[in-house]
């Protein structure tokens, strides 16, 4: 994970080429050690004779950003609506939560897809898009763990020496519920990058002129005969980085639940 992050943030440093520099001599050149792979281009060339190698260096950028703000966003805004209808419950608590169930029948993909549909390509666009549902895994795990807490002892202790209702949220029960949402945050963070993949791969999501691996993919679809290593490695970037966050996610939840038995 902290390779892959590093990449992200070095990538104008790091990379060999620009990522829009194409040679169409150069094009479907293979990875080395292959034959016929060329020295400046260690991972090969795609269709365009760009090098996948820098293609795959920015691609990690943008799949971390989308991700990144998608999960801000949606942890913020879903956090703070199930700490609110945990807490005071009653009519907020069934408004909110019959919204977030009805927003959970929905297909995540497809209703990514039907948004997308709606407000066109953009990374703003399809950080919103991604955002629309996936605040509501945030909201049920803030709402259940703040209706655990706001009954235990220490809230109303809080309660009994006069602190108002913000107080209590923020310095009594928040602390306690964020190492749940920080487990979510990591886990969701990965499913972010698979859709926004996903997005990608179908020309809903990261507009054509950037590099991203969802597109690579798609790109390379054609050449799978011919030049494997164009829908390949971008398909195992995702694979790798996916597979790191969630070993990092259930390794956090091992170490913050309480629950588990060292």
């Amino acid at each position: 994970m902290v390779a892959y992050v590093l990449v992200a943030l070095l990538a104008p440093w790091i990379a060999p080429h620009a990522p829009d520099d194409f040679s169409l001599g150069a094009r479907l050149a293979p990875p080395w050690p292959f034959p016929g792979s060329d020295p400046a281009h260690p991972l090969g060339t795609d269709a365009l004779g760009r090098d996948m190698l820098t293609r795959l260096i920015y691609g990690a950028r943008v799949s971390l950003a989308v991700a990144a703000g998608a999960v801000a966003i949606a942890a913020v805004v879903g956090a703070s609506l199930g700490t609110v209808a945990g807490y005071y419950g009653g009519v907020i608590d069934q408004v909110l939560s019959r919204a977030a169930d009805l927003l959970m029948a929905f297909p995540y993909l497809l209703f990514t897809i039907l948004v997308m549909g709606i407000l066109g390509p953009g990374i703003p666009n399809l950080i919103l898009a991604l955002t629309f549902k996936s605040w509501v895994e945030f909201f049920r795990v803030a709402r259940g763990d703040v209706l655990a807490e706001k009954v235990k002892e220490y809230v109303e202790a809080a309660r009994a020496i006069g602190r108002t209702d913000a107080g209590i949220i923020i310095r009594e029960i928040l602390p306690n519920i964020l190492p749940s949402l920080l487990v979510v945050v990591t886990l969701r963070t990965g499913t972010m990058i698979l859709l926004e993949a996903s997005l990608s791969f179908l020309g809903l999501g990261v507009p054509p002129e950037l590099p991203a691996w969802g597109s690579m993919v798609a790109a390379g679809r054609e050449y799978m005969a011919s030049a494997w290593w164009v829908a390949t490695l971008p398909g195992l970037a995702i694979l790798g980085l996916v597979l790191a966050i969630n070993a990092l996610g259930e390794g956090l939840r091992d170490v913050l639940d309480p629950r588990i038995a060292r």
